[in-house]
């Protein structure tokens, strides 16, 4: 959003977009029908309700838009609920962004983690929820994720091969708050073999880093493989993946974990249900009869054509990460379409379906924000390595601005806060040396593996000799990057970063080295060559989408709810407001209202609209 806004992050609305002057969330951005028009020509979404319908592909009870966890999830609980379904998705393959994520999944109170022993309760998740979120959503719907989170992932076990492992030790992301606790409560997949899914294992999206070869590694396997070189414990974690994928070999497995295991599991679970997924399908607007959702127009073998719904639509599409003109329209600046990973297809289409209808919309300026290196190919999302210590973060003006170990979400809020065209902090530049580089995993490169060729010669990545030369390549001043690595260093060998908190958080110490004391985040500079790496706002995907109430149900601005529309996952308003409660508060509320759309469709049978 633009520089102007108040306190509040509000602005004056532009033409066809209003304000609310009250409702659950202070920051609501609604789309109306009317004021549509130039969001769907800057998307390339058109079409009119009621209009008259192309030639007929189907009539299913459900609708499903969107082949990822949200999705999946709501047509296997429809087909559950003896429903008839069908998931269309616009990609080539299935699994959107979940299938590229390390699917960490917070869900609390669920059988795995209590299983386990973790202290959590409802009233502990409860309070820590609110804390978290605030009055951003309304505390029915933080309420409907706590309620039926459990119950949901009871239900994916029960009617799919999933089965998850608690990510111990991986905090909260503020354990500090009411109710939050320091050892997490956050799950991942089990290890899923491929071959359950046949000849649908070629059409899963792949994932977004690739697992080293003959290895089987865990998203909480990561944390200790960074450390390898320096820890006995990384070494037995490394030493342990290769046997796992040792033994899936001499089984004949394909094994699956973290986002592609969530993803196949689910796709799994479907095929057993019977479920059909269209992929090369994309939405091209919602179908109305009568003032009700009644189906999809749908891109179809090169042709449109209408997907009936007898009793609902369930939208779960995915955000607007790769579409310019959106985060032009809604976004604060600089942001890039190349700077996040999101699954590519995530152009908006459900959000904008759904505004042409006369659905409000929620947080479209904010996404799932993570500091990022622009590396060519892709962004490296940049989570183990600026935590690490031997590391610090500094602005245009070479000095520090925000606790590099926080969540990865306050960094790019910090980042964008604090961005002013006399004190720029994007781009940022994480600062290293080699002693750094001696002993810890970058990205995919060993430690004292030099960084590729292609990184310097895309301004990814500087390297010098001096921390004045540093300076220099990277035009900050001089002086100001020499006080502040003097300063920093003298904060590492003390323990205590007096100046932005790092390490005073239990959540700080997860990806970092326990052997480094007396505090595990913090270590000087010393050792030359020094880098410099450039680092940009990324994000997992926008978080801001369709308005909906504790039922998935889609609403208008004025509250109303409209007729057979729902939505879930990134498609949708996200229930963790303008904050993140821990690792997996993406996937987790996605599966859980995906859930619970099916069951409210199920749960409220009407006679099926019109004549099919």
């Amino acid at each position: 959003m633009p520089k102007s806004a108040d306190p509040d992050r509000r602005t004056a609305a532009p033409a066809g977009r209003t304000t609310a002057p009250a409702g659950p969330s202070r920051r609501r951005v609604l789309g109306t029908a009317a004021g549509a028009g130039a969001v769907f020509a800057a998307g390339g979404l058109t079409g009119t309700a009621d209009a008259a319908a192309p030639p007929l592909l189907g009539t299913y009870d459900v609708v499903v838009i969107g082949s990822g966890a949200a999705g999946m999830t709501a047509a296997l609980t429809a087909a559950k609920r003896g429903l008839s379904c069908v998931v269309v998705e616009k990609a080539p393959t299935f699994g959107g962004s979940s299938a590229r994520s390390g699917a960490g999944i917070w869900l609390p109170n669920n059988s795995v983690i209590k299983a386990a022993g973790v202290p959590d309760t409802p009233a502990k998740a409860a309070q820590y929820l609110a804390a978290v979120v605030g009055d951003d959503v309304p505390a029915d719907r933080q309420k409907a994720f706590l309620d039926h989170g459990p119950a949901m992932l009871s239900f994916v076990m029960a009617n799919s091969p999933l089965r998850f492992r608690w990510m111990e030790g991986y905090s909260d992301y503020y354990p500090e708050l009411p109710g939050g606790l320091s050892n997490g409560r956050s799950i991942e997949p089990d290890q899923l073999d491929g071959n359950l899914l046949g000849d649908e294992l070629a059409r899963l999206n792949p994932s977004y880093l690739s697992t080293p070869a003959g290895m089987v590694v865990f998203g909480a396997d990561y944390k200790w493989l960074a450390l390898t070189a320096v820890s006995a414990k990384g070494l037995a974690v490394a030493t342990e993946c290769l046997a796992r994928g040792t033994k899936a070999a001499l089984l004949g497995q394909k094994p699956l974990t973290m986002g592609q295991a969530l993803a196949g599991g689910l796709r799994a679970g479907l095929l057993a249900a019977g479920v059909p997924v269209w992929l090369n399908t994309p939405l091209t607007e919602l179908y109305m009869e009568g003032g009700a959702v009644a189906g999809a127009v749908v891109t179809r073998d090169g042709a449109p054509g209408l997907v009936r719904a007898r009793r609902g639509v369930i939208v779960g599409s995915g955000g607007f990460e790769h579409n310019a003109a959106m985060r032009a329209r809604y976004q604060e600046q600089p942001v890039g379409t190349e700077w996040t990973l999101g699954a590519k297809e995530n152009t908006g289409d459900g959000i904008r379906a759904g505004q042409q209808v006369g659905a409000a919309t929620d947080l479209l300026d904010d996404a799932w924000w993570g500091p990022v290196i622009p590396t060519p190919g892709q962004p490296w999302f940049c989570l183990v390595e600026r935590t690490l210590p031997g590391g610090l973060l500094v602005n245009a003006a070479g000095a520090r601005f925000v606790n590099e170990a926080g969540p990865y979400s306050d960094v790019v809020h910090t980042m964008y806060e604090r961005d002013t065209p006399s004190a720029a902090h994007i781009p940022a530049w994480l600062i290293v040396d080699q002693n750094y580089r001696n002993r810890y995993l970058f990205k995919d490169i060993a430690p004292t593996f030099p960084f590729p060729d292609e990184w310097y010669d895309a301004g990814a990545v500087h390297k010098t000799w001096t921390l004045d030369a540093l300076a220099t390549a990277i035009g900050v001043p001089a002086a100001a990057l020499r006080a502040t690595v003097d300063r920093f260093n003298s904060l590492a060998r003390r323990g205590e970063d007096t100046d932005f908190g790092r390490g005073d958080s239990a959540y700080d110490h997860y990806f970092t080295d326990p052997s480094v004391r007396p505090n595990s985040c913090l270590a000087p500079l010393w050792l030359p060559p020094y880098y410099a790496l450039r680092v940009v706002p990324g994000d997992l995907g926008t978080k801001g989408g369709l308005l909906t109430d504790a039922r998935a149900r889609v609403l208008r601005p004025d509250g109303s709810v409209i007729p057979g529309l729902y939505a879930a996952g990134n498609a949708s308003a996200a229930v963790m407001g303008r904050s993140y409660a821990g690792a997996g508060s993406t996937i987790g509320p996605a599966m859980t209202f995906g859930y619970v759309a099916a069951l409210d469709i199920a749960d409220n049978l009407q006679a099926p609209r019109g004549p099919f």
